[in-house]
């Protein structure tokens, strides 16, 4: 009789033959993998092919973005991912690698090697679905997944939560889990912030307008309940209360947005071209992004400066993610070991 390999995917050896771990698997957006035509299209097919981040009606959007988005789109973002690529590779990788590093050294400080920590990404390498085989491998009884997104949004915690239910749902033993699905109003990620817009100010001055630039989402989104612009709302407002800033002092908006729906308003770039008339100093920080990447290194860095200066304002800086500050890396290491000690 054939021998059949099963449906499921177990580990071979006895449980007992390995210390039992706790896994935690950081995940991002995703990258892809050279700034060429060939690597974006294969990134973007899996990114926009994804109904959570397009929910266009299922045939007519794998027509227009197979007939047309990927015949166009591929060539152009290649250049724009081109402008920041590094010698090590995509920022957004280089840095969520560091990221993964620093919270693995401060995680086994706390527990020793009792805590295995793995990084993925959403759409392209790593995969998620790789990381938690490695983690399974190693003998995760309980997991901890954390997607680097402070603001909770259906297309990528939502997506990120679809990847990893789909991947356990292959294992004949499927561990504990917890699921952090955003930190958008935690006391550390808001001080975090604010440290580094002080610090900004300490060497720039305070500017005219500080613009707190979240990534755009359809407003489609919103009308269906998607909860991530109120976040991003209170995310603002807890930030500027720490500041003690006024009104006047900022204006929270929204960038990259793609295609001809209406998204959520106002525009960054729109912005920017309007407060240039009045406010010839301006400070931009994307509170959405944990890591910067081709939104915050080319849009913000440059695409949204020139418009900037362009429409009369004098004086533009882009205040950098948190990346791996270590405020930030003690939020992320404080939000897994509640989910740890749970």
């Amino acid at each position: 009789m054939p021998k059949f390999s099963g449906r499921f995917l177990g580990r071979n050896e006895s449980i007992h033959e390995k210390k039992a771990k706790i896994g935690v698997l950081l995940t991002n957006l995703g990258t892809p993998d050279a700034p060429t035509a060939s690597a974006l299209r294969r990134y973007l097919r899996e990114f926009l092919s994804d109904p959570r981040v397009v929910e266009i009606p299922r045939l007519i959007w794998l027509i227009i973005l197979h007939a047309i988005i990927l015949r166009i789109r591929p060539k152009k973002s290649a250049k724009l991912y081109e402008s920041i690529w590094t010698e090590d590779g995509s920022p957004l990788l280089v840095i969520s690698q560091q990221q993964r590093e620093k919270v693995a050294e401060q995680l086994a400080k706390k527990y020793g090697d009792n805590v295995q920590v793995e990084l993925a990404m959403r759409y392209g390498t790593p995969a998620i679905s790789n990381a938690l085989d490695k983690l399974q491998l190693a003998g995760a009884n309980k997991l901890v997944v954390l997607p680097l997104y402070p603001q909770y949004a259906g297309p990528t915690v939502g997506s990120t939560f679809d990847a990893v239910v789909s991947q356990l749902k292959t294992w004949r033993w499927v561990p504990s889990l917890s699921f952090i699905s955003g930190y958008h109003d935690n006391a550390n990620y808001i001080s975090a912030l604010a440290q580094s817009i002080k610090q900004h100010i300490q060497v720039h001055g305070k500017p005219d307008k500080l613009v707190l630039s979240f990534h755009g989402m359809p407003k489609y989104f919103l009308e269906q309940g998607d909860p991530y612009y109120c976040f991003c709302e209170k995310t603002t407002r807890l930030l500027m209360e720490s500041l003690a800033f006024c009104e006047d002092d900022y204006v929270m908006t929204f960038q990259s947005r793609f295609g001809k729906a209406e998204w959520l308003k106002p525009y960054t770039d729109e912005t920017l071209i309007d407060l240039a008339e009045n406010h010839k100093h301006v400070a931009v920080i994307s509170p959405a992004f944990s890591a910067d990447c081709l939104e915050t290194l080319e849009e913000l860095v440059h695409e949204n400066r020139d418009l900037f200066l362009a429409a009369g304002g004098e004086n533009y800086h882009y205040i950098a993610a948190l990346n791996s500050d270590e405020l930030h890396i003690k939020t992320i290491v404080d939000l897994i070991s509640a989910e740890i000690n749970h």
